[in-house]
């Protein structure tokens, strides 16, 4: 089952993105095939302001596991996150 994780952080958050994205970075190369794509949002100045996850898991609890411990969560940067199931049609 593919998933997107649609993500929006805080207003101003964008120090607490950065001082905790090398141990989400991680968390994402860790999760071996359950990562089809990942990236952030970016805002009009080019700044990191959100996320998308393509997840390639089992079902939607283990997509809400997942999310529950990315270190992003943990260092609470996400004003919203929204998990959808998805279907791939191109690329």
């Amino acid at each position: 089952m593919l998933v997107a994780l649609i993500a929006k952080d805080k207003p101003g958050a964008l120090d607490i993105r950065k001082a905790n994205r090398d141990a989400h970075v991680a968390y994402l190369k860790g999760s071996g095939d359950k990562i089809m794509m990942a990236g952030p949002f970016l805002d009009d100045a080019g700044d990191m302001c959100g996320s998308l996850i393509i997840l390639n898991v089992a079902d939607m609890g283990e997509a809400e596991a997942w999310a529950a411990n990315d270190p992003y969560k943990a260092a609470d940067l996400f004003a919203s996150v929204e998990l959808k199931p998805w279907n791939k049609v191109l690329g």
